[in-house]
């Protein structure tokens, strides 16, 4: 009774390190275009992706600022690379650096209208004021 025991307990042990080296083996299928090295010699692959990062961490005082009191502005270049983030990279970045996703909307729609405003400059002939 043992020995019947232990001879379907064997078995059982085979056909499982059988199944799982069959299924380890097989080549998996990759999209033609979708290969790790031509995304990273890319501008639209992962570097730009990962530049933004390093910049918002030379910026990471102004977005608690910003989040903090409410007045603070964010600059252009913080706001490029919350845009690159947001609109070309992976939506989950910002929660990775320790942001919510809440937060990382509202950065996102803070740059796309500060994006949107055009730059006015005083009209020609007009003095400049001084601070």
């Amino acid at each position: 009774m043992a020995s019947q025991k232990l001879f379907m307990l064997l078995t059982l042990a085979c056909l499982l390190a059988v199944t799982n080296v069959i299924t380890a083996t097989r080549d998996l299928y990759i999209k033609p275009g979708h290969r790790l090295a031509s995304r990273l010699e890319t501008n639209e692959g992962l570097v730009p992706c990962w530049n933004a990062l390093l910049e918002l961490k030379s910026c990471s005082n102004e977005i608690v600022d910003f989040f903090l009191n409410g007045q603070t502005d964010i600059g252009p270049d913080c706001c490029r690379a919350i845009t690159i983030i947001t609109h070309h990279c992976w939506p989950a970045m910002l929660t990775s650096i320790g942001f919510t996703a809440e937060e990382g909307n509202i950065l996102r729609g803070y740059c796309d209208a500060t994006a949107s405003v055009p730059v006015t400059s005083p009209p020609a002939g007009s003095p400049v004021p001084r601070a």
